[in-house]
């Protein structure tokens, strides 16, 4: 199958100073759009920020944006959002602003404006109806969560455990 590129919508966008930048996408087909600082910030370990992006967008109605993490800032500098994913609601026409989170225990993080700091990621929702029943139908996981179908809470193991990239988390139960 030939290499087509992926749907696209018009998305409106407003820049709150000539300075700021708009979201961009880095490559083509990439599903998050890049979203600059519009102002300096420096965040102490654990320090939390809600700093703007200098970007209002319309979003069209049955979509939705949300703003993610960029990874290489979370890997290389413990820099996160405190909800991520963000909600945009179409309807939303204010500056987007990013609850930003330095994670690192000990170096504070310096940002500057025009930094990358997240990704906005625009999809087609769904509105569901929420229809009130006496009973939920049966399922094969039922009632089952935070770690009931597997992984370390179901061996209920209590001992620090080796993840991923060799960093010790204790296990207790609680996948």
């Amino acid at each position: 199958m030939p290499d087509s590129p992926p749907p696209s919508i018009d998305v409106p966008v407003r820049l709150t100073s000539p300075q700021d930048r708009g979201p961009r996408y880095a490559l083509p087909g990439d599903a998050g759009a890049d979203l600059s600082l519009a102002e300096d910030v420096d965040l102490a370990p654990f320090e939390r920020a809600l700093v703007g992006t200098g970007v209002a967008v319309a979003i069209p109605e049955g979509y939705a944006g949300f703003v993610h993490p960029r990874s290489g800032l979370a890997h290389r500098l413990g820099l996160s959002l405190v909800n991520a994913p963000g909600t945009i609601d179409a309807g939303y026409r204010g500056e987007i602003k990013v609850n930003l989170v330095n994670l690192d225990p000990t170096t504070p993080i310096r940002l500057r404006r025009g930094d990358r700091i997240a990704q906005l990621v625009v999809q087609p929702v769904v509105q569901a109806r929420f229809v009130s029943v006496d009973e939920l139908p049966a399922s094969e996981r039922g009632s089952g969560g935070h770690g009931s179908t597997g992984g370390h809470a179901a061996s209920g193991q209590t001992t620090p455990a080796v993840v991923g990239d060799g960093a010790v988390a204790a296990q207790e139960g609680q996948g």
